[in-house]
């Protein structure tokens, strides 16, 4: 780790749904010790869809947001939704504004990258001082960079290598 840990980790290079799995593991071991706030992403579960964007789950208390349109079996048009991202970015500021040590955002990818669905939790993590912990949808890495560099780094889908990052910032944020 450098010297001056980054509050914001982005793990990379695995399929989006490894990732999300990964997290919950984190989440399950991090929780009785840390409060954390955000999103996990779960696929919506229908067959012959084109994607797989289903349902956010609050961290915090377990609601659901719908972030599809069904569109129907076979259909080729992506089915993704903002509304939903946007009535669970408004709970995760109401976590934030009420405390957390961590927030962790399911992705950063197209509605973020347009500035929409959950870029103002990333906003609001940012501006609170919270680490952040997301992944970031290779094909937005550019829009990433443009929103959050230089605060980010960019770790490997290794769960020690994420435990290691969140246990040098909670023990950061700890002495200050």
């Amino acid at each position: 780790m450098d010297n001056i840990v980054k509050k914001i980790a982005v793990v990379q290079g695995v399929s989006s749904s490894t990732v999300q799995d990964m997290f919950r593991t984190l989440i399950y071991r991090w929780q009785p010790a840390a409060r954390i706030a955000g999103l996990i992403a779960e696929d919506h579960g229908l067959p012959d869809r084109k994607c797989t964007a289903g349902y956010l789950r609050s961290i915090t208390d377990g609601a659901l947001y719908p972030i599809f349109q069904d569109l129907g079996p076979g259909s080729e048009a992506c089915h993704l939704d903002g509304a939903g991202a946007t009535t669970a970015t408004e709970a995760v500021k109401r976590d934030i504004a009420t405390g957390c040590d961590l927030v962790l955002l399911s992705k950063f990818g197209k509605l973020e990258a347009s500035r929409q669905g959950l870029a103002q939790a990333f906003t609001a993590a940012i501006g609170a001082g919270v680490p952040i912990l997301t992944s970031v949808s290779p094909a937005f890495e550019k829009a990433w960079s443009a929103f959050a560099a230089p605060m980010f780094v960019v770790l490997p889908a290794d769960t020690d290598r994420i435990e290691a990052w969140w246990h040098h910032v909670h023990d950061d944020a700890a002495v200050h």
